[in-house]
């Protein structure tokens, strides 16, 4: 069914499909005026961000999962991405189609100059060629392009949209902000469930139905010769060559798929906010997006998605919790022990939530060296076999 053979394959586009098209319900569990309600990330703008870094981390696990070659430039293109798009914004209009577009090309050819390049080497070699070119890819973008001559990027402020912006397609009834022929980005419904609210923003569902297609594209990847011949590089790529098959062509079109995927990430994150910074390009922006592939399970389809939901989740959640929230929770205890508490728990969130993910990942790559996908299989055969007897007789098959 839709060209999936493989029925697990189909069934988790489904699980996907459900997941983000529910996800107002399913990341609200707590009612609105409760305690717990900070625990909530059915926002739109986190949502967003959730499908949007989804969308990074699967093009990203498309070369590194597959081929083995670990980029730490792949912010690069998210950056190129968030520029073509903002550019387009300024010359043409809100419209994102045309913006998406650019950004996907743009990147697609950045990556192909840099990937030509680097593709020269691999191992550690290949990884410190792309940390390389990305930090050289923001300072270009932080000063050298921000020249007043040739002003492409706008330097620390940012490119954005100004009021006299040719704008040449950009008329009289259109929202302006970025826009889908006219429906806005950032149009919401928000539907009031008793003490429960959930938040339909457009600009989510626009970018969650990129992300089913993007993932349907990654399935057919992985399951076509070409997704063969990337896994035949990372299990032996001497042998393969021995073998008479050249593997560059491959890696170096793994390579520009994935900053493709980048690129369209980038343009959806100018869509969400029509301001792209060199920030977007800091080796920071690509560690992070290569903890999301391992953290969720490198080489496995979903669970990049996963990772990236889930440190964007401590990113945004974690962090807002402070003293006020932390004593709003233990209030109900003497004041030595509140006080105690907080004191324990303090380091760990708000401004210290990077260390409780930090812990986290240690655990899970200690742990789980599959990752999230990992822990998830076992919790499932955990499941189908716990109601199975210890004693019951082992099943025994004749031999072929």
């Amino acid at each position: 069914m839709l060209g999936l053979n493989n029925k697990k394959d189909f069934t988790l586009l489904l699980v996907v499909a459900a997941l983000t098209l529910l996800a107002p319900f399913v990341l609200n569990p707590f009612p609105s005026d409760s305690a717990m309600a900070q625990f909530n990330a059915g926002y739109p703008d986190l949502m967003q961000r959730f499908v949007i870094f989804g969308i990074f981390a699967v093009g990203f696990n498309i070369l590194f999962g597959l081929t083995g070659y670990l980029s730490f430039g792949h912010a690069a293109f998210l950056g190129v991405g968030s520029y073509a798009s903002v550019w387009m914004f300024k010359l043409l209009s809100y419209n994102i189609v045309p913006a998406i577009l650019l950004a996907v090309v743009m990147a697609s050819i950045f990556a192909l100059l840099i990937g030509y390049v680097s593709l020269r080497r691999s191992g550690i070699y290949f990884s410190i060629l792309t940390l390389a070119f990305a930090q050289m890819s923001f300072a270009l973008a932080y000063s050298v392009l921000s020249n007043p001559k040739f002003n492409l990027t706008n330097g620390e402020t940012g490119l954005q949209v100004y009021a006299n912006d040719p704008q040449v397609f950009h008329r009289a009834g259109l929202p302006d902000v970025p826009h889908l022929f006219g429906l806005s980005m950032r149009s919401t419904y928000t539907m009031d469930v008793g003490a429960w609210s959930f938040s339909f923003n457009v600009g989510y569902y626009i970018s969650a139905i990129v992300l089913l297609l993007v993932f349907y594209l990654a399935i057919r990847i992985f399951r076509s010769p070409f997704g063969m011949m990337l896994r035949a590089i990372k299990s032996n790529q001497t042998r393969m060559s021995y073998t008479g098959l050249n593997p560059r062509p491959y890696t170096l079109a793994a390579f520009v798929i994935s900053g493709a995927y980048a690129g369209l990430a980038g343009g959806l994150m100018a869509a969400m906010d029509p301001l792209a910074g060199a920030e977007r390009m800091q080796w920071t922006a690509s560690g992070e997006v290569v903890l999301m592939t391992i953290l969720g399970g490198t080489g496995t389809l979903i669970g990049p998605i996963l990772g990236a939901g889930f440190i964007k989740y401590f990113e945004n959640i974690f962090s807002k919790i402070n003293d006020t929230v932390l004593h709003q929770w233990f209030a109900f205890m003497p004041d030595g022990m509140e006080d105690f508490m907080v004191f324990v728990i303090k380091p760990f969130v708000g401004k210290g939530w990077n260390l409780t993910l930090g812990i986290m990942f240690m655990l899970v790559v200690i742990f789980l060296p599959g990752g999230l996908v990992e822990g998830g299989q076992r919790l499932g055969k955990w499941i189908k076999n716990r109601g199975k007897s210890k004693d019951s007789p082992a099943k025994t098959e004749p031999a072929e």
